[in-house]
């Protein structure tokens, strides 16, 4: 039994939208998913999917998209993306029961691995606009929209918070945590996320959200004050799900 990830699938098999402003590796990307999931994945695993699963704005315009990630191998838990608008954060409850026994929506509560509590949420950084100078170095940002930021942030960590009371309280030590956004922005070393990871000893913190090459590394990979960190961007990983343990 394993645990995977994958994050940013972005399907539109009810919309017309393309991902291939990002590059080749796009191209066909649904089957490159379909096929490496079936390779690595068992029917026992569990496969965390860490948002943006559908370009649907609507739960209508997403059924086909969900419909795929249903007969995909394995347990599916999905995680809230910003590009996720079919799900209103007030409404999980309603998508785990009527998607029980298919998906599992991982918003304000917990999932278990083994012994490991599975908590997650959105999340969010600030991503600018940054201000360079000729040489590509930041010389400043939009500090409204930083305000801004600091905001949703706040609410994030809130809600991340609450999750790993929930499991911490049903007896649960030991945590992986899940987000859309990355932990950090490209300005800061650590953040809340990170700080929350180590206050409550996750010993893995997976992401996604940065795509195209010159985003792979706006945050934080590898061991990091005792934490394994793992971006699964879909491009990154070539879609090919990452194995978390």
């Amino acid at each position: 039994m394993a645990l995977y990830a994958l994050g940013d699938m972005h399907l539109s098999f009810q919309t017309d939208k393309s991902m291939n402003m990002f590059g080749s590796v796009w191209k066909k990307h649904e089957q490159k998913i379909e096929k490496y999931c079936h390779k690595l994945i068992q029917p026992e695993d569990t496969l965390v999917i860490t948002g943006d699963h559908s370009w649907g704005r609507s739960l209508e315009e997403c059924r086909l998209d969900l419909e795929f990630i249903e007969q995909l191998p394995g347990r599916k838990i999905l995680l809230r993306g910003n590009h996720d608008m079919f799900w209103d954060v007030k409404k999980t409850q309603r998508l785990n029961e009527e998607f029980q026994g298919k998906l599992q929506f991982l918003q304000n509560n917990y999932y278990t691995y083994e012994d490991y509590a599975l908590v997650g949420t959105k999340g969010y950084t600030f991503e600018g606009p940054f201000y360079l100078n000729h040489r590509g170095q930041i010389i400043g940002w939009d500090e409204r929209k930083e305000e801004q930021a600091k905001k949703l942030v706040l609410r994030e960590e809130v809600r991340l918070r609450e999750s790993f009371e929930m499991a911490k309280k049903d007896g649960f030590q030991r945590f992986i945590m899940f987000l859309h956004y990355p932990p950090t922005n490209v300005m800061e070393r650590e953040s809340v996320f990170t700080r929350i990871a180590q206050e409550y000893g996750a010993e893995h913190v997976v992401y996604s959200h940065c795509h195209g090459e010159s985003r792979f590394h706006d945050s934080i990979q590898g061991s990091f004050h005792g934490t394994e960190y793992h971006l699964v961007s879909g491009d990154y990983l070539r879609f090919r799900p990452e194995r978390i343990i």
